[in-house]
């Protein structure tokens, strides 16, 4: 269970809305009439196998019930269900997930029925209170699945909604896994986490000063740009020119940082993750660090409108402040411990706080924030030089010698 310290902050964003998976929101009275549908996927899966219903059943409940010790003590919580009911459960809600994911991946549109349903859906089955271990999913997939469909894998059946909750779309996610080792991996959400792994990535620790913000860099010379064919999902560079045989950096540092799709479900699908992170152990903080490293350079709507004008953030839930407060929302009362861009912040920093980068920030905060601002200024500068030239004549009139 997420403990309130998050939940408070956005309960909705941890709660299922259409289906109940697992015993952590079985009673649910807004999830009872999803059961149906729930029932109705089962009987689906079982009439594409050849052999009785009742034969692929028993298989199933036996390949629970060898881990239901296991299963079990998977979750936190204390499960008020007997070993019979736990079990029950565990094969209806497996079933009812591989038939719905395998419709999804064959693209069976007959099948999928209310998109409401299949959109909510896909998203349920991230929440971490919703979720069944891994293990059932294999076992169960094993007694189904796999006597139908020799070419299909588990992890092929699921990478299909892995992508369409991707919140970075620029980025294909890995669609192979090490797929004989596929027991480490905890549950959906977790393999959605893998995609963001990267072995190579090293963190350090960063203060939480204040950090200037994506305008206050972009005053300073500093430009945005989405990256491209990374090998890293959350990979952010900065980019600076320099001149050949000189250590200074000349024209503007360029940060590169991956592009975030700003939906109705972003910010459920970074929470969850990022309780994940949280509260599970030797997972490393590889979301909480990007979402920090967001929290930093967004503190308002124009923050917002800078990185969109840069193409490194799509909004699409309507105005540019909701976006700001989504993204200032996700790491309150989150604890942090890993930061994988130090560096960069470092040179982004030294960078803003620089001689030349604060001036030329001071003079387009001051002179260049709007048009009469301009139109002053270059009216200033207008009246110094009639000034200058009225004084040289002045001084020395013309046809003198």
């Amino acid at each position: 269970m997420v403990p309130s310290t998050l939940r408070d902050h956005n309960p909705s964003s941890y709660k299922p809305r259409m289906v109940s998976i697992g015993p952590l929101h079985r009673e649910d009275e807004n999830l009872q009439e999803s059961e149906g549908e729930k029932a109705a996927h089962v009987l689906s899966l079982l009439r594409r196998l050849g052999s009785t219903h009742e034969e692929t059943l028993q298989a199933c409940a036996r390949k629970v019930n060898a881990s239901i010790d296991q299963i079990r003590s998977s979750y936190a919580e204390k499960i008020i269900y007997n070993n019979i009911e736990l079990a029950k459960m565990m094969v209806m809600d497996a079933c009812f997930i591989l038939e719905f994911l395998y419709q999804i991946t064959k693209r069976e549109k007959s099948n999928l029925g209310n998109m409401m349903f299949v959109q909510f859906t896909m998203y349920d089955l991230l929440l971490l209170e919703n979720q069944i271990p891994f293990l059932v999913l294999e076992g169960i997939f094993e007694c189904t699945i796999s006597k139908f469909d020799l070419t299909a894998s588990l992890i092929d059946v699921i990478h299909p909604v892995l992508e369409h909750v991707n919140p970075f779309k620029e980025h294909k996610l890995k669609s192979t896994f090490s797929s004989n080792t596929t027991s480490h991996h905890h549950h959906i959400l977790s393999l959605l986490h893998e995609c963001y792994e990267y072995q190579y990535a090293k963190s350090s620790e960063f203060s939480n000063s204040r950090f200037p913000s994506a305008v206050e860099l972009d005053r300073a010379g500093v430009s945005f740009k989405r990256a491209r064919d990374t090998e890293w999902p959350l990979v952010m560079e900065v980019k600076l020119r320099r001149l050949p045989c000189f250590s200074f950096s000349w024209g503007k540092p360029t940060l590169i940082m991956p592009e975030l799709d700003i939906n109705d479900f972003t910010e459920l699908v970074l929470k969850n993750l990022i309780a994940y992170e949280q509260f599970s152990a030797n997972v490393t903080q590889y979301i909480t660090s990007y979402a920090m490293a967001m929290d930093m350079l967004i503190d308002t709507q124009e923050d917002i409108a800078k990185l969109v004008e840069s193409k490194v953030l799509v909004n699409h839930i309507g105005s540019n402040q909701e976006a700001a407060d989504m993204i200032n929302n996700i790491c309150k009362e989150v604890a942090w411990r890993d930061f994988f861009y130090f560096e960069q912040w470092k040179e982004l920093e030294s960078h803003y706080n620089g001689y030349w980068s604060k001036n030329i920030a001071w003079l387009r905060r001051t002179y260049f924030n709007n048009p009469w601002n301009i139109v002053a200024l270059l009216a200033g500068i207008l009246l110094f030089v009639l000034t200058v030239v009225q004084t040289i004549f002045t001084v020395n009139p013309a046809g003198s010698d």
